[in-house]
């Protein structure tokens, strides 16, 4: 129904925003992802999923239609409402739920807040085909970048770096170089712990 909305950024939040759009104020939940990628300037554009129940409407904006597509892919889950997906888009990127969800990492979308180990098989079950011919992915290069990227924690646990704060290193490492290899991986970890 309403597919972005452009106009003056007169609020920022991490989980909404308020965009004035001719005079008329629109707010917009949005997760902590879209949150990091909203620049601090005046005018902005953010793409939208409009959820209507009976007591409210509710919009929620994106900072790109990945994202949007992904949210609403999350919502068609039995038993992931609005909230639960913005949630899960603001623990992972768009990108590692995707990943995630291909290659049946049900820790890693068991690790989101509120998501226990049922609803996590559901998602994937019921969006692991539609994301591997949607977005085309590769169930094997997949697999590969997961393995280093395992394998890359384990090596820094043993090192005796706190598992959380290494996976949070190592996840934007992998985001940002999908084919890094293990040695890079701990490299560039090292650097940042």
């Amino acid at each position: 129904m309403i597919a972005h909305i452009r106009g003056k950024l007169v609020e920022k939040n991490p989980t909404d925003v308020v965009i004035d759009c001719n005079g008329v104020g629109y707010l917009l939940n949005i997760s902590l992802h879209t949150f990091s990628q909203i620049p601090n300037e005046e005018h902005l554009k953010l793409y939208t999923h409009l959820q209507v129940k009976e007591d409210a409407h509710s919009l929620y904006g994106f900072a790109s239609k990945g994202e949007r597509d992904v949210f609403r892919l999350l919502i068609s889950v039995s038993g992931i409402g609005t909230n639960t997906a913005r949630t899960m888009l603001s623990s992972l990127t768009p990108k590692q739920i995707k990943e995630g969800i291909a290659t049946e990492d049900v820790a890693l979308i068991k690790s989101i807040k509120g998501i226990g180990l049922k609803t996590a098989q559901r998602v994937i079950i019921d969006l692991k085909d539609k994301i591997i011919k949607i977005y085309d992915l590769d169930e094997v290069s997949v697999n590969k970048s997961n393995t280093n990227k395992d394998e890359a924690l384990s090596a820094l646990e043993v090192l005796g770096f706190a598992k959380k704060q290494a996976e949070r290193v190592v996840d934007k490492i992998v985001a940002t170089e999908p084919e890094a290899t293990v040695e890079t991986i701990i490299k560039q970890a090292l650097k940042n712990l």
